[in-house]
């Protein structure tokens, strides 16, 4: 499979650390040194999870290498829907205006990138699919407490578009030589550890350690686990690109992989956590820098415990 292009969406709103030192009393200081965080994005009340979606899509059709009308499958993937029916799929098939393909939404909380993507792989195996685009958007800010001093400081909104092809289209296109998911909802407190549910008031999370802790087990591991599965170590890898989460966790998973922070790519200081658009953007962010050959890695870990790698060379 191949990445033809990649485009991203952030609303235009910055809420600084300060907004969070007014309401509830948490030091810029301390926010920065616990997750590395000193802003991040809020939608506007005109916006929502779909319109920041159809914005990214927006920005992918400047640079697509064919007639969008080529397009055959739209996976959508996120866990802060606008609409639990009209699902976020639904609503970028209606702005391409493209009929009679799949379409599909999904969530597994912020590992839904790798997700959506390897349902894409599945289509295209079956010879059901050949061009797709993949769109992930997440509208924390619509759902969070920010009244919450454990987590409402952590959230930040965007969105990201990646259009996928079955063969290659162009000599820029990025290759995706191999993708990992899996679930570890058996593990510590999966099922307790981060929660958004519709009876209770924003993200919950009672056991941030434990998600701390799992994160850093299983990101470097699944990083290995698909570096080796096409041959490779991680003295080949050039740029790993971790769940945007918490910049503690990020550098916690270079040092277990022994990689320098050269070849770490985070936007979560400047974004907070987008959920699962947030890997995304940060290729899309990166795009220009990428040089022919380098192999980059992408891996997610999500609530309930889902993770995954992707393996991507330029």
């Amino acid at each position: 499979m191949y990445i033809n292009t990649v485009s991203h969406y952030l609303p235009s709103e910055v809420i600084g650390n300060e907004y969070f030192t007014n309401i509830n009393n948490l030091s810029h200081e301390w926010i920065v040194e616990r997750t590395g965080i000193s802003e991040r994005r809020k939608a506007s009340p005109e916006e929502n999870t779909s319109t920041m979606a159809m914005k990214a899509v927006e920005a992918l059709l400047e640079n697509i290498p064919y007639s969008k009308n080529e397009i055959d499958l739209i996976i959508g993937a996120t866990y802060t829907p606008y609409d639990t029916i009209v699902t976020l799929a639904h609503a970028v098939q209606h702005q391409l205006q493209i009929p009679d393909i799949p379409v599909v939404s999904i969530s597994s909380a912020c590992s839904s990138l790798l997700n959506a993507i390897e349902i894409v792989e599945g289509y295209f195996a079956l010879g059901k699919a050949s061009k797709a685009v993949v769109v992930v958007s997440d509208h924390n800010t619509a759902y969070y407490n920010e009244m919450d001093t454990v987590s409402g400081h952590l959230w930040g909104d965007g969105a990201s578009a990646l259009l996928i092809s079955k063969e290659r289209q162009t000599d820029s296109d990025m290759e995706i030589k191999n993708l990992i998911t899996g679930g570890a909802a058996t593990s510590g407190k999966a099922i307790e550890a981060v929660v958004l549910r519709p009876n209770d008031r924003g993200v919950i999370m009672p056991y941030g350690r434990d998600v701390f802790q799992n994160a850093c087990q299983y990101m470097p591991k699944v990083s290995q686990q698909v570096l080796q599965a096409c041959g490779l170590t991680i003295d080949d890898l050039d740029y790993l690109i971790p769940h945007q989460a918490n910049h503690r966790i990020s550098l916690n998973v270079i040092n277990t992989l022994g990689i320098p922070v050269e070849k770490l790519i985070s936007n979560i200081q400047y974004l907070g956590n987008t959920g699962c658009a947030g890997c995304a953007i940060a290729l899309s962010e990166n795009k220009d820098k990428f040089k022919k050959g380098d192999n980059i890695v992408i891996t997610v870990f999500g609530g309930g415990y889902s993770y995954g790698a992707m393996l991507i060379t330029v």
